[in-house]
């Protein structure tokens, strides 16, 4: 499902699981009843453009519930990189009740409530009109 046709831009996504713990254990959070965001700079010199993990478990539902959550997270994480430093990485972390959200709101839901995370951690300002 990662084929080298999909994604362009969008491919910068950790992937090893040494990636993923160094965001966990040297990053900070910010979380709400949806999700946590961690975020961790990387090295000077990274153009690359902020990269995306997710971790969605079991507790969050069965494995199309899971599928549609990473979809809808993936969706709303891209259109809020922009307010990101660039040179970062990024766990976005699900907790139970991204499911409901997924469910109720869809992508417009789920982007608010990361919109959230950012402005926790001092994100730029938000494009586009806010409710």
């Amino acid at each position: 499902m990662t084929g080298a046709a999909g994604g362009g831009r969008r491919r910068r996504r950790l992937s090893r699981s040494a990636e993923f713990e160094r965001v966990y254990r040297q990053g900070r959070s910010k979380a709400n009843r949806y999700l946590v965001l961690y975020a961790f700079p990387r090295e000077q010199g990274s153009d690359e453009g902020p990269r995306l993990g997710l971790s969605v478990s079991r507790r969050v539902g069965g494995a199309v519930d899971r599928t549609r959550v990473k979809r809808v997270l993936r969706e709303a994480f891209w259109q809020e990189a922009e307010r990101l430093p660039a040179g970062s990485d990024y766990v976005v972390v699900a907790r139970p009740d991204a499911k409901g959200l997924a469910e109720r709101e869809g992508s417009g839901g789920m982007r608010r409530s990361l919109a959230e995370l950012v402005d926790g951690m001092g994100g730029g300002k938000r494009s586009g009109g806010g409710e």
